[in-house]
């Protein structure tokens, strides 16, 4: 496991190489983070596909420049799946996919904010995503026109996001998209990640309903749901 740069079209992105062990080659995951950046926690989660036999890169997407602006652009390119992160993102899956230990299958796996990149850019040349309480592009019938499968898990209880897995199962239902998503009702918001939201997010948190937490029943059964897809879209 090692701290990495890659080089993009839309500049340097530091993050977290984490590699099986064993001889490859393998299939690879990007690992995108939630809105307060790269932590120990998505790094463990890299560390988790890796075990499970993926060649796993978790990008700091807020590493350079102002930390609001980068956010601005973030949330930007999180609705639309243009941009710079988009295009850091991709140029992300390209370097995994031309590395002599990757088969050259990619696949994207995202929290929160990532979840949302998951699934704008699931049409982007990924071969598989997985989208964790992520929020749905404006244009959401248009972002699943031609998407790789994907398998998505959100919390019953997380008010931020009512009625958003029932609209997504429409629209890759509608797309003819292979795809799994499931709604845990003993859930709420970021159930899969076990790390405390930042101070200053707790006010938001609670104003909107996400009931923040880790749920091991729920956190079990999605990725048990995840390892299920990836492993029939990336070998």
């Amino acid at each position: 496991m090692s701290t990495v740069t890659v080089v993009t079209s839309a500049g340097t992105v530091p993050g977290h190489l984490a590699i099986p062990a064993g001889d490859g080659p393998w299939p690879a995951v990007v690992v995108i983070h939630e809105i307060f950046g790269l932590n120990d926690d998505i790094r463990a989660i890299a560390d988790r596909f890796a075990a499970e036999g993926y060649l796993a890169f978790a990008p700091n997407l807020l590493a350079t420049g102002n930390r609001l602006a980068c956010l601005v652009k973030l949330t930007s390119s999180m609705s639309s799946g243009e941009g710079a992160p988009a295009e850091q993102i991709l140029g992300i899956r390209t370097w995994l996919a031309d590395r002599p230990d990757c088969t050259g299958k990619v696949g994207i796996a995202g929290f929160c904010m990532g979840g949302g990149f998951a699934i704008v850019m699931a049409n982007k040349g990924f071969d598989v995503s997985a989208a964790q309480y992520g929020r749905i592009p404006k244009k959401l019938e248009a972002a699943m026109q031609g998407s790789c499968p994907l398998v998505a898990s959100y919390g019953g209880r997380d008010k931020s996001l009512k009625g958003v897995a029932a609209k997504l199962d429409s629209a890759l239902e509608s797309a003819g998209v292979d795809h799994d998503v499931k709604e845990y009702p003993e859930a709420g918001h970021s159930f899969m990640n076990h790390a405390e939201s930042p101070a200053w997010m707790k006010p938001i948190s609670n104003a909107v309903g996400m009931n923040l937490g880790y749920v091991d029943t729920a956190a079990y059964d999605a990725w048990t749901r995840i390892l299920a897809m990836f492993g029939s879209a990336l070998t």
